[in-house]
């Protein structure tokens, strides 16, 4: 599914500021084109999706406590995209195996699509999405219950939401970039950019970190011209920049399987089962990944036995 001439997407983080500022960004050009690949997206649904599949990456690295630690983002704005739907999951060392940052998601109209904005003619994602509803954030953290913090939209556009969330249910002052640029009907460009304010930052220090912002510009703008550690070094101009040396890599991946697949088929009763066998088998897809598993009638009649055997053993 994966276009191989899309290049890897991968993450960056560091401080500025003795500390001050902590800096997270990611450059998901390629996961945000698997995502469009995937469900088949309209140009702003493509672009709705990729700034969600991004703030839920970086949501994971600020908000996760540990390694495999997951983040789900929920948008349902009342527009014409229904609801947008994103989790990442922080990489790292977990049960002693290395495991890559990860993202999926998906939205619940796929196709739906604005035109351009005529007052300066880009993407209507906020028209997409709407701002009629809320955005909720859940944190999976391992051994732990799931927790949800929500807020009203603000304006749908996404990044803007998510700072608002950031700032207002995790009293983590921020400022947040992201974007998605499209050319030649794939995604050429998607990333985030997140700095966060830590304890004793200097009103110095945040002045011109926002100076610096309106220097940035548009993310993906800066993206094409400077690249990702590029635009990280114009947002902390004068700030004393300390990076990380290596690039985690990031990609797109669901936690689907044929067995998860299969189990979700024993939610039916006998007689609906007996129809799937009857109509020649059944698909099942997944919402997250639209990764199509089919089961032929003699792999659903032996689901039949499975769930007799288990009942007789109960």
């Amino acid at each position: 599914m994966t276009d191989s001439s899309v290049s890897q997407s991968y993450l960056l983080r560091g401080i500025a500021a003795q500390g001050t500022l902590r800096v997270v960004a990611l450059d998901g050009t390629q996961i945000t084109e698997e995502a469009r690949l995937r469900h088949e997206l309209s140009k702003t649904a493509t672009a709705a999706l990729g700034r969600t599949l991004m703030g839920a990456a970086l949501l994971a690295v600020v908000l996760g406590k540990n390694a495999g630690s997951r983040v789900a983002v929920r948008i349902q704005g009342g527009g014409p995209i229904g609801w947008v739907v994103a989790e990442g999951t922080a990489g790292g060392d977990v049960r002693g195996e290395h495991q890559s940052g990860s993202v999926r998601g998906y939205v619940h109209q796929p196709g739906a699509d604005l035109p351009v904005r005529e007052s300066d003619g880009k993407l209507d994602v906020g028209g997409l999405v709407g701002k009629d509803g809320e955005l909720a954030v859940t944190r999976l953290l391992e051994n732990a219950e799931p927790w949800t913090g929500s807020v009203e939209l603000v304006s749908g556009e996404i990044a803007e939401d998510l700072s608002t969330y950031l700032g207002k249910s995790e009293q983590i002052p921020n400022a947040l970039l992201l974007g998605v640029y499209e050319e030649g009907g794939r995604v050429a460009l998607a990333g985030g950019l997140l700095i966060q304010a830590m304890p004793g930052v200097s009103d110095e220090t945040l002045s011109r970190l926002e100076e610096n912002l309106g220097q940035v510009g548009q993310l993906t703008t800066s993206m094409r011209e400077v690249g990702l550690l590029g635009t990280i070094q114009r947002a902390l101009e004068g700030l004393d920049p300390q990076l990380g040396a290596d690039a985690e890599p990031w990609h797109f991946a669901c936690r689907c399987s044929r067995e998860r697949a299969a189990s979700s088929l024993m939610f039916f009763d006998e007689t609906e089962r007996q129809d799937m066998q009857n109509q020649g088998g059944q698909e099942v897809v997944c919402h997250w990944c639209n990764e199509k598993y089919f089961f032929q009638p003699e792999e659903i009649a032996g689901l039949e036995l499975e769930d007799a055997a288990d009942s007789a053993q109960a």
